[in-house]
């Protein structure tokens, strides 16, 4: 396993993910409020919550885990250790949450089904998410949008500023963070079919039929899922599917295509670069940049989303109040 001295998030951090992050934290008072929030209506309670309903990892608790979080805390040049808990969920998943005082929550359902491989990149993957900060922004949004529909312009003017692009921007910036996390998991691996076969299990993984699973038809599924943009109908498809078109939006990509973006990040000369320790540091300006070029680029791109989609909205309410 690779280990990154004094490592910066913004070594790795996806351009998109870095650009829709600052647009949301140049709201007015959009940053004071959410560290307000964070303090007093989110990450205390659930610490509390936390600490009497999962079960706390530790030296005597959960001991080969804790091994393997502690290296990754090291690994990705974390300046804390972030609390670390079990939850009673057969559901496979994870997440992690908090500030000042982080923790990360792994799901029973993912240690019955995941070997500690792949459990080495799904700790890798959140404690991703925590050195790039994104748990303040995500919970925050998630509890504002949530909150504005029952009480509107009693959140503390936040329904004022939620307007249809941003709340469909944030989605997008947080599908995006996914895939700076993914980079950081890829870092601390430094195998991408361990990563890739973390994705398939997370996609559809199943004990009983381990055996009968293919990683090659995995990731060849991966390139057929891109190659279906060839049909510009598939496209909106794939736009309409990930904005609401099943009744709600989406926070994380498709597994197979969080696989395509990885496999391409991995051939680059950025990931070279950090694998041969040519990277920003947290107290210094480092060696390497994002491309202004690309992340102009792929912000333009959403840019062009959110407004087509809006449109949309647009047409579609025109239609019913003419009805």
């Amino acid at each position: 396993m690779a280990t990154y001295p004094g490592l910066s998030s913004e070594a790795f951090r996806h351009p998109l993910d870095a650009q829709a992050e600052q647009a949301l934290r140049s709201i007015p008072g959009f940053q004071q409020f959410t560290r307000g929030f964070v303090e007093y209506l989110y990450e205390r309670p659930q610490h509390v919550y936390l600490m009497g309903n999962c079960v706390e990892v530790g030296p005597r608790q959960y001991a080969t885990i804790y091994g393997i979080f502690r290296e990754c805390v090291r690994d990705l040049s974390l300046p804390i250790e972030p609390h670390l808990f079990v939850s009673q969920n057969p559901e496979v998943n994870s997440y992690s949450l908090g500030s000042d005082h982080p923790s990360m929550v792994i799901n029973s359902g993912a240690l019955d089904l995941l070997n500690e491989a792949e459990l080495r990149t799904v700790i890798a993957h959140e404690l991703g998410h925590i050195k790039c900060g994104h748990t303040v922004l995500k919970q925050m949004a998630i509890w504002a949008m949530e909150a504005t529909q029952l009480i509107g312009d009693l959140t503390l003017g936040i329904g004022k500023m939620l307007t249809p692009g941003l709340v469909f921007g944030f989605y997008e910036w947080s599908r995006k963070a996914e895939l700076s996390a993914d980079r950081a998991a890829h870092l601390v691996v430094e195998d991408l079919p361990l990563v890739a076969q973390t994705m398939l299990k997370l996609a559809g993984g199943s004990q009983k039929y381990a055996h009968e699973c293919s990683l090659t038809e995995f990731m060849n599924q991966a390139e057929r899922y891109q190659a279906q943009d060839q049909d510009e109908l598939n496209q909106i498809y794939k736009f309409l599917l990930y904005n609401g078109g099943r009744g709600a939006l989406l926070t994380h990509p498709f597994p197979v295509e969080r696989l395509h973006f990885l496999q391409q990040w991995s051939t680059s000369d950025q990931y070279q670069r950090i694998r041969n320790g040519q990277y920003r540091t947290a107290n210094s300006e480092g060696a390497v940049n994002v491309s202004a070029q690309e992340s102009d680029r792929e912000v333009n791109e959403l840019q062009r989303q959110v407004e087509r989609l809006q449109a949309e909205i647009d047409r579609v309410r025109g239609r019913s109040q003419r009805h």
